[in-house]
């Protein structure tokens, strides 16, 4: 007896019929084309399914910080008013200090906030209002912006992982703004506010 066995010793119960027909080996392939396209949408479907998780838990984390964001606004509203008042002229080195203090304690606040995504929205004079972002408090002619432009802003805005938590209030250049522009004419109304304020008046910011 020797280790070598021909192909006529085999004996197996089970016959391997190597004779498929075509339409046989047809309705295979379209089988493993259905099976691929179908792994293919469980892929998506998980792809997508882990993008919107993340959507849900990014927008959780903002709605959880908003109102808490939207209260710090305030002490930093105090700090920016402190720093534009400040004394920095003083000769007194107390004070020049305290002044110090009180800006890098803005510095630090404000950086606080760009880390955790809630970023300032400050239009700079000349730059188109926009409603998404802006709040108009007034409007007056300029001879130096095109109307519809910002003329200064009076409270920065902010936003939060893209969601406005605040608008920039702003004033806005009128219609007839710009290069040459005539004098304004005392109560125009303001077209960029909802609730019909008179161009020129003063608003207070803290309302």
């Amino acid at each position: 007896m020797t280790d070598e066995t021909t192909p006529n010793e085999i004996q197996d119960d089970d016959t391997i019929d190597f004779g498929a027909t075509d339409s046989e080996v047809e309705a295979l392939k379209a089988e493993v084309v259905a099976l691929k396209d179908q792994a293919l949408r469980y892929a998506a479907d998980a792809e997508n399914t882990k993008r919107r998780a993340e959507r849900e838990v990014n927008d959780a984390r903002a709605y959880a910080i908003t109102k808490f964001a939207r209260d710090l606004l305030e002490a930093a509203d105090n700090l920016g008013q402190a720093t534009a008042h400040a004394p920095k002229d003083s000769q007194d080195q107390v004070v020049k200090n305290f002044v110090v203090g009180i800006e890098m304690t803005q510095k630090k606040l404000l950086e606080a906030f760009e880390r955790n995504g809630l970023k300032k929205v400050d239009p700079a004079a000349g730059e188109k209002f926009d409603p998404n972002l802006h709040q108009a408090m007034m409007e007056q002619m300029s001879d130096e912006v095109g109307a519809g432009a910002v003329i200064k802003t009076l409270q920065p805005g902010y936003s939060l992982f893209g969601r406005l938590v605040r608008p920039a209030m702003v004033v806005v250049a009128a219609k007839g703004s710009g290069a040459g522009a005539p004098e304004q004419t005392a109560g125009t109304l303001n077209p960029y506010s909802s609730t019909g304020e008179v161009s020129g008046e003063a608003i207070d910011t803290k309302a």
